[in-house]
């Protein structure tokens, strides 16, 4: 099974306590989600903190307009710091998902690292180069760009 790595950074122009208050709460992926994805929570996480071992039930329609189940689980937690998400089952062979988070001058600094896998071996990894990647991609574009939305963009840092 090939194991493909992705890693984005984004500056976000608000304070550690207000981006882990709104990224530790699983509520708000629908606002990070492309639209045409259909992703739906089925879990009732309505106002609840995230906590380790947390499992979370979703829809989502991956591709090619078929509906699919998805269930990730809080792996590990560090308040204020990380967070791990990792699929239990869905589309993907693995998916291991760290969202890390740092204090810095102007903000807080966001840090996702992305370890994932399409199962049916060498028919996953074409998909993978076809259109599968491409289509993780865009999905985190997707989320730069709402996040500046939401938050706006941070401040130009002159010498």
């Amino acid at each position: 099974m090939k194991i493909y790595y992705k890693e984005w950074t984004q500056h976000l122009p608000i304070s550690l306590d207000e981006a882990w208050a709104f990224f530790s709460r699983p509520e708000n992926l629908n606002e990070l989600t492309p639209k045409d994805m259909s992703f739906e929570i089925l879990t009732d996480i309505k106002g609840k903190p995230m906590y380790q071992g947390m499992l979370i039930r979703y829809k989502i329609v991956p591709m090619l307009n078929i509906k699919m189940n998805w269930c990730t689980e809080i792996t590990h937690i560090r308040d204020r710091q990380y967070f791990i998400d990792e699929q239990r089952f869905g589309p993907y062979a693995l998916w291991h998902h760290e969202h890390h988070f740092q204090a810095v001058d102007g903000g807080t600094l966001m840090r996702d690292e992305l370890h994932y896998a399409i199962p049916y071996g060498p028919i996953g990894q074409l998909a993978n180069a076809i259109f599968v990647g491409n289509k993780v991609e865009e999905i985190f574009e997707f989320r730069n760009q709402a996040i500046e939305q939401l938050f706006g963009m941070p401040k130009a840092v002159t010498a």
